[in-house]
């Protein structure tokens, strides 16, 4: 399954890993599928790290998400440069809607053991087309917003996410 972002800052197409992580990727497809995403921005942006969205509208506006899903980062793949993984709180099993694109290898990032620190983040998808419109986002200039660091002072919009091959 392949979904599209569009994005103020080009597109990017993201090839789902439907084998390696069922129940994420029927989670964002689901969520893309139902608009969520749709007028969502990149709501924190760390230069060679990641970024991150799916959570907030305009104007750090907090979207209502479904319950939480569980952990899949147990699956085989890594936190590369490329992939997308979701994110979460502390609580390993908290991920629904946010997710990031990695914009440098995170191997940090990657399951180790089930425990609450060693869950690390479910990777689920690559970037296939597009990358240079992600690492675009990274030249934004970012401030804090409220209690939340790393905002883009400049509002980075996911303007409409449509899945394009089932």
């Amino acid at each position: 399954m392949k979904v599209s972002l569009t994005t103020t800052f080009g597109n990017v197409v993201i090839e789902l890993h439907q084998d390696k992580a069922p129940i994420t990727t029927e989670n964002f497809a689901q969520y893309v599928r139902d608009g969520h995403y749709d007028g969502t921005i990149f709501h924190r942006v760390i230069p060679g790290f990641m970024v991150q969205g799916g959570g907030f509208s305009a104007g750090m506006k907090e979207k209502k998400t479904r319950d939480s899903i569980k952990n899949e980062a147990d699956n085989g793949l890594s936190n590369n440069t490329g992939t997308v993984a979701m994110a979460r709180t502390p609580d390993p099993h908290s991920a629904s809607a946010q997710f990031f694109i990695n914009v440098e290898d995170n191997y940090f990032l990657n399951f180790k053991a089930p425990t609450r620190d060693g869950w690390g983040y479910c990777v689920f998808g690559t970037v296939v087309q597009g990358m240079d419109a992600v690492m675009s986002m990274t030249d934004v200039p970012t401030g804090r917003s409220g209690m939340h660091q790393d905002v883009p002072k400049e509002e980075i919009t996911l303007t409409r996410a449509e899945v394009i091959e089932e």
